[in-house]
């Protein structure tokens, strides 16, 4: 494993597989970060049918994750989870990068 490499946890794996596979045509989750969002950067999820060129593909199990090379600059070393609990289900990414992130949990700063 490398610094630049991000992991999924096994819930986030389940996850994403039965997410995917309800959506007719969508083979895999793609997370990318973009500028905006209460603390500078922000993530972004979108069910896409396969990868670009310059992807990073990550899988466990059935699940694939893509990433972009720009997007993994800001994401090296973190773990993808889902969690699920009294205030919601969600995907949460655990960031070594991110010094700062709001409590809505989709925003952070480096």
């Amino acid at each position: 494993m490398t610094e630049t490499s991000v992991t999924l946890s096994d819930a986030a794996a389940k996850r994403i597989a039965a997410i995917v596979s309800a959506e007719a045509g969508k083979r895999a989750l793609r997370v990318a970060v973009e500028g905006g969002g209460c603390s500078g950067f922000s993530y972004k999820f979108d069910l896409v049918d396969g990868p670009q060129d310059d992807d990073v593909v990550v899988e466990k199990g059935n699940a694939t994750v893509l990433i972009d090379q720009l997007s993994l600059v800001y994401m090296a070393g973190s773990e993808i989870d889902f969690v699920d609990n009294l205030l919601g289900q969600s995907f949460q990414i655990k960031n070594p990068n991110a010094v700062a992130s709001c409590g809505c949990g989709t925003s952070f700063s480096i």
